[in-house]
C-alpha cells in the first residue's frame, strides 16, 4: 500500500512536470510563431517601400528628361534670338 501511495506521487509529480513543460513549450512555441509573422510582416513593409521608391526613382527620371527637353529648346530659342540680336546690331 505505501509503495502503490508513493508509485501514485512520484507519478502525479511526473504529470505535473510534463504539463508544464508542455506549457512551456507552447508559449515558446506561440513565441516563435509570433516572431515569424512580424518577420514577414517586416519584410512585406521593405518590399512595399522598395516598390515605392522604384515607382520614384522611375518618376523622377521622367521628369529629369522632360526637363532636359525643355533646357534643350530653351537653348536653342536663347542661341536663336542671340543671333538675331547680333543681326540686328549689325545692321544698324
Amino acid at each position: 500500500l505505501f509503495k502503490i501511495g508513493q508509485f501514485q506521487k512520484i507519478v502525479g509529480g511526473l504529470i505535473e512536470l510534463v504539463d508544464e513543460l508542455a506549457k512551456e513549450a507552447e508559449t515558446e512555441k506561440m513565441k516563435a510563431i509570433g516572431a515569424r509573422n512580424l518577420l514577414k510582416s517586416v519584410a512585406k513593409q521593405r518590399e512595399a517601400q522598395q516598390q515605392q521608391l522604384q515607382a520614384l526613382i522611375a518618376e523622377k527620371k521622367m521628369q529629369l528628361e522632360r526637363y532636359r527637353i525643355e533646357y534643350d529648346a530653351l537653348s536653342k530659342v536663347e542661341s536663336e534670338q542671340n543671333e538675331f540680336i547680333d543681326q540686328f546690331i549689325l545692321q544698324k
